[in-house]
């Protein structure tokens, strides 16, 4: 039984690349191989460190090789392309995956389960079909205007709108059957997010740290579902403000010779996460004077400061790490830093 002390793995739809070395400076073992070689490959091999990058269907094969005993790291690739040696193609990736994962200083992906990762479908999906509904909406309106029918803007007028095209004699029966198409495709779109909302809120429900995470002001069913399912081990940060870094609510910094200069918060990570925090936290301050707590008297005095669209960044910032300090000491959320006055 050939036995490594680490392999990187460059993954693919069809085709994997591996490169294994058997110790430090031996000549590495190079292959390409097919979905099933590649399970052969690792099931008569010795037990060895896998590495691989966090992409498309690496939860699924760091799975996949840890139940034959493998221990597997996954990496954000954004942090293996320094080690890719000029030129790129897939045995160069291998051979920058297997050099990242030796680093001391690297930095690991947690490996997600198979019912977080169906959770997290949940939510892409929804997203997706928020997103047809929306395009959908603006191509009946900009439709409707063309012929002088024109509502209040807002999801909820969208029955308005179809009530005025129906009513109005002067529209052509071309137009007609256009608007009915565009009709029938939004109610099944509606129906079915209402269907993906309750799937997620099943899953909610069953998950122990997504309830935990819901008690928190501004942050609801949907969001905390997506937090417990995106962040397996929260002691992979360091810190609260690691976690929001990783969401992207941090300053950006161009800091050189000891001058630290400080820009706008970055936008890296998870856009989705951060754009829910940025709405939960405009819910919160659409209610601020009629609550009390520390919570509240922090936003307060930012207000008297800043401009109402920075502080809601800054209090999605304050969320995420309130919550990521409540993930990792499974501490509920002290109900008197924001309750009811």
């Amino acid at each position: 039984m050939k036995k490594f002390i680490r392999i990187g793995v460059d993954l693919a739809k069809n085709y994997f690349q591996i490169h294994a070395l058997a110790s430090e400076g031996a000549p590495a073992v190079t292959r390409k191989m097919t979905r099933v070689k590649m399970r052969e490959f690792f099931s008569q091999i010795g037990l060895c460190l896998v590495g691989m990058e966090a992409c498309a269907t690496a939860h699924y094969w760091a799975r996949e090789l840890k139940a034959m005993g493998h221990e597997v790291l996954l990496m954000p690739p954004a942090y293996t392309k320094p080690y890719v040696k000029r030129g790129k193609n897939d045995a160069v990736d291998a051979d920058a995956i297997c050099e990242a994962m030796s680093r001391p200083g690297m930095r690991f992906v947690p490996i997600k389960g198979a019912d977080q990762q169906a959770t997290l479908m949940l939510h892409k999906t929804r997203e997706l079909l928020v997103k047809q509904r929306t395009m959908s909406v603006n191509a009946l309106r900009g439709h409707l205007s063309e012929f002088g029918i024109v509502a209040a803007k807002g999801i909820g007028r969208v029955d308005e709108l179809l009530d005025l095209a129906e009513s109005d004699a002067t529209l052509p029966n071309a137009a007609r059957a256009s608007v009915k198409v565009l009709a029938q495709a939004l109610e099944g779109l509606d129906k079915a997010i209402d269907d993906l909302e309750k799937e997620i809120s099943s899953a909610h429900a069953q998950n122990e740290m997504s309830r935990l995470l819901d008690k928190v002001p501004g942050i609801g069913k949907l969001i905390a579902s997506v937090i417990a399912a995106s962040v397996p081990d929260p002691s992979v940060f360091k810190s609260g403000r690691d976690f929001a870094a990783w969401l992207g609510l941090t300053p950006r910094q161009n800091s050189s010779g000891g001058k630290q200069t400080l820009g706008g918060i970055t936008k890296q990570g998870n856009r989705y996460i951060r754009k829910m925090l940025v709405l939960g936290a405009t819910s919160l301050l659409n209610v601020v004077g009629k609550r009390k707590g520390a919570l509240r008297d922090w936003i307060v005095g930012l207000l008297a400061k800043k401009p109402a669209r920075l502080v809601t960044v800054a209090l999605a910032n304050k969320l995420a790490r309130i919550l990521w300090a409540m993930m990792k000491t499974g501490e509920c959320f002290r109900t008197e830093m924001f309750a009811k006055a």
